[in-house]
């Protein structure tokens, strides 16, 4: 089974995630730009953490044989700190790197009108970058902010096939359908979807344009529910393309806009990787 996880944040996980995440049979992911787990003070904060989502964290990911890439925005919760704001004018330059395969995540926390902003002009941002968009729906009224949300896409002149609208569930999985947006599905113990649940929805919906990611953030997570949701699908009598087009093809497909996924030899360790990053290296003590 080979997995793509599509929103998987790294840099709150430590590298034995990394080997788990390996051996279960992941190959590649992106990760998305979000919060620190407290507040930002700065833009500066903005620009290191940018700065490790395309140098040390691919480093990190190359040492096991994973492809890492990245989506960078200025997060939901965080547009509503005005201290934040400020990296609105700095993304643009980041924006263009290699490695950056969308603009994310965007979209709605609390739904502020400070965040309508910082969510309008992002998604301009990625239609002049030409990147396709990953798309945050809010944890409280998700019916209401995922049809604001489509409303927001809809006016900002965005090809629906460049959007990825995630965390949805079964309330809201109709509306996304319906527009030709892709839909994203973060499997994410007690507070998101289960594996189970999942399953009932690809069954009921089918598998094009679905996505499965784990977050994996600082919250009670786990990084491996790409595997155990695959693993499910197939105990359920979906088939193994069903489960591949779900965990490989769709976020290849999707990413892949980008012009800059890089996908060739995921798997493969180098047989020298590279010592460090940076001056960095992932080995400790006298090796």
């Amino acid at each position: 089974m080979r997995i793509f996880d599509p929103h998987v944040h790294m840099s709150s996980r430590t590298t034995q995630d990394y080997t788990r995440m390996r051996d279960a049979g992941v190959r590649a992911l992106v990760e998305p730009a979000f919060w620190l787990g407290q507040p930002r003070t700065s833009v500066g904060s903005f620009v290191d953490y940018f700065d490790s989502l395309l140098g040390f964290e691919p480093f990190r990911a190359s040492q096991f044989g994973i492809r890492h890439h990245c989506a960078l925005a200025l997060n939901p919760k965080e547009a509503n700190d005005p201290r934040c704001t400020g990296v609105l004018d700095v993304l643009p330059r980041y924006l263009v790197r290699d490695g950056v395969v969308a603009v994310g995540e965007i979209g709605y926390d609390s739904m502020t009108p400070a965040e309508d902003e910082a969510f309008a002009a992002q998604l301009d941002l990625a239609v002049r970058h030409e990147l396709p968009v990953l798309v945050h729906t809010p944890h409280r009224d998700k019916a209401a902010g995922t049809r604001r949300t489509l409303d927001v896409i809809r006016a900002s002149g965005i090809a629906p096939e460049r959007v990825l609208v995630d965390h949805l569930n079964e309330v809201t999985v109709d509306l996304v359908a319906d527009s030709g947006c892709w839909m994203g599905f973060s499997i994410y113990p007690e507070t998101k979807m289960s594996e189970t649940r999942m399953v009932d929805v690809l069954r009921r919906h089918g598998t094009a344009r679905m996505l499965v990611n784990s977050a994996a953030d600082w919250g009670h997570s786990d990084p491996l529910t790409t595997r155990t949701t695959g693993d499910a699908m197939l105990a359920a009598g979906l088939t193994d393309d069903q489960v591949d087009e779900v965990l490989w093809r769709n976020p290849a497909a999707f990413y892949g806009q980008s012009g800059r996924l890089y996908l060739d030899g995921a798997g493969c360790a180098a047989d020298r990787p590279e010592p460090a990053y940076a001056d960095n290296s992932l080995l400790r003590g006298e090796r």
